[in-house]
C-alpha cells in the first residue's frame, strides 16, 4: 500500500516530458509505440496533455485554410475590378483605361496648370479630352508664358488622344450614363475662336527662319550694292581726293575735293604695277575700268 505513491511522482515525470517527448524519448516510443496505442487510454488517460496536442495539429491544419481562404476571396474580388478589364470611374461602362488630360489657363500676371486623370471608357475620355482641349484653346494664351506653355499643352494632349482612340467601344454598359463628347474641337466656337492665335503663333514661328534666311542673302548683296554704286557713279582717278568711311581693312571710298577737309587720301596710279611704300591699295571696282588697282597715298591736311 505505501508503494503506489512513488509510482505516483514518476508520472509527473513522465507526463512532464510528454510535450517534449516526441523528442527525448523517440526511442522509447519506436519499442513501445504499439503497446502506446493500447495503453494509452489508461496511463496516459489522466494526462490530458497528450490530447491538446493532438488537437494541437488540428488548429494548425486549418492554419492553411486561412491562408488559401484569401485565395478564393482575391478571386472574387478581382471579379468586379477585373485585373485586364477595368469599369470606367463616371458610367461604370468596360473597357476602360488610365487617361490623363491637362489644361492651361494664362491670366496676364498668374496661370494655372489644369489636369483631368482616372480610368474613363472611350466615351467619357474623348468628352474630357474635348472639353479641356477647347477651354485651353480660348483661356491659355492670355499671360507671357502662358504664349509658349499652351501649344505645348495642346501637343501634350494629343499623345492622350492616341490613347483614347485604341479604346474599343464600350462593350459593357454601365449603371450610370456617361459624358457627352458633343461637336469636335475646331466646329465648337471656342476653337473657331482659337484659330486667330494659333495662326498668330504659326506666322511667328515662321516669321524667324524667314527673317534669317532674307537677312543672310541681302545683308552682303546690299553691302557690296551700296560701295558698287558710289564708286560707278563717281570712279576713283589717278590725281584725284578721297576719303575712307570705313575702318581699314575694310573700304568705303568716296570721292571728295582736295581742298576739302576730309580729304585724306589721294588718288595715284601704280608705277610698274605697284604702289609706294604706306600706300593704301583701292579695290579695282573704284577704278573706271573696274580692273585696275589705284594707290592711296594718305594726305594730312593743314
Amino acid at each position: 500500500m505505501s508503494t503506489p505513491p512513488p509510482p505516483h511522482p514518476a508520472h509527473p515525470q513522465a507526463p512532464g516530458p510528454y510535450p517534449q517527448g516526441p523528442y527525448p524519448q523517440g526511442p522509447y516510443a519506436q519499442a513501445p509505440g504499439p503497446y502506446q496505442q493500447a495503453p494509452g487510454g489508461y496511463g496516459q488517460a489522466p494526462g490530458a496533455a497528450p490530447y491538446p496536442p493532438a488537437p494541437g495539429p488540428y488548429p494548425q491544419a486549418p492554419g492553411p485554410y486561412p491562408y488559401g481562404a484569401p485565395a478564393p476571396q482575391g478571386y472574387g474580388g478581382a471579379a468586379p475590378a477585373g485585373g485586364p478589364v477595368m469599369g470606367c470611374q463616371v458610367c461604370g461602362a468596360a473597357p476602360a483605361a488610365q487617361v490623363t488630360v491637362r489644361g492651361h489657363q494664362g491670366m496676364v500676371v498668374i496661370m494655372r496648370f489644369l489636369r483631368r486623370q482616372g480610368t474613363l471608357c472611350r466615351t467619357c475620355a474623348l468628352a474630357t479630352f474635348r472639353d479641356m482641349q477647347a477651354a485651353t484653346l480660348v483661356q491659355g494664351w492670355w499671360g507671357p508664358l502662358s504664349v509658349v506653355i499652351t501649344p505645348i499643352t495642346l501637343l501634350i494632349n494629343l499623345g492622350a488622344l492616341s490613347t483614347i482612340r485604341r479604346l474599343p467601344e464600350p462593350v459593357a454598359p454601365g449603371p450610370r450614363p456617361p459624358l457627352d463628347p458633343g461637336k469636335p474641337v475646331f466646329k465648337r466656337p471656342e476653337g473657331i475662336l482659337a484659330l486667330v492665335p494659333l495662326g498668330l503663333f504659326a506666322l511667328a514661328v515662321l516669321a524667324v527662319p524667314v527673317l534669317l534666311v532674307v537677312g543672310l542673302l541681302a545683308g552682303p548683296s546690299d553691302g557690296g550694292d551700296g560701295g558698287g554704286a558710289d564708286s560707278a557713279t563717281t570712279p576713283l582717278t589717278a590725281g584725284s581726293c578721297a576719303r575712307n568711311d570705313a575702318d581699314w581693312p575694310d573700304q568705303k571710298l568716296r570721292p571728295v575735293d582736295c581742298g576739302s577737309p576730309d580729304a585724306g587720301l589721294r588718288v595715284l596710279a601704280p608705277q610698274n604695277g605697284t604702289c609706294a611704300p604706306g600706300d593704301f591699295i583701292a579695290y579695282p571696282e573704284y577704278s573706271a575700268d573696274g580692273a585696275t588697282s589705284l594707290c592711296l597715298h594718305p594726305v594730312k591736311n593743314q
